[in-house]
């Protein structure tokens, strides 16, 4: 009986835990390669990433329903805090999937690295914690099956590469 009762509980509880945002001190993004002074790795959990500068903006996605208001770290500034000026950024969701990305096209992008959408936290479930989103109605170069392509969500690590 206390084994159905266990199995009961996980049962209903496992799906929130994926869906609850991530919390304070919790690392969601790895940022690792080769910076001017060698390789390092930074590593950032949600609030370390809303204390840096952010933007927002409004746009439609293929993905979602309606207008969304995404807030998030330019990418180009991220890059550039770090002074990342050339080679490629490869991004990777929790599942392992990786695109490259030509830090030369992030550095002239109004792209987001979002962790909020509609004023809340993205939890896994929601594409979250972090997805790079780009503002795809301002520019018909923006709704192109490359740069949908590099919309990752569930971004988990960006490695810089030369």
């Amino acid at each position: 009986m206390r084994a159905i009762l266990v199995c009961l509980t996980l049962a209903i509880a496992l799906p929130f835990v994926s869906a609850r945002p991530s919390v304070a001190g919790e690392t969601i993004l790895t940022l690792e390669g080769e910076f001017a002074s060698g390789h390092q790795t930074h590593e950032f959990d949600l609030d370390a990433l809303s204390a840096l500068p952010g933007n927002n903006f409004t746009t439609t996605t293929i993905w979602t329903d309606g207008p969304q208001d995404f807030r998030g770290i330019p990418l180009r500034d991220l890059l550039e805090q770090f002074g990342i000026d050339s080679g490629t950024l490869v991004v990777t969701a929790i599942n392992d999937y990786a695109v490259s990305i030509p830090v030369s096209e992030i550095l002239n992008s109004e792209a987001l690295l979002a962790y909020e959408r509609n004023g809340k936290p993205m939890s896994v479930r929601d594409k979250g914690p972090l997805w790079v989103v780009y503002p795809y109605d301002s520019s018909e170069e923006l709704r192109t099956e490359v740069i949908y392509t590099r919309s990752v969500w569930q971004v988990a690590k960006l490695t810089v590469d030369e």
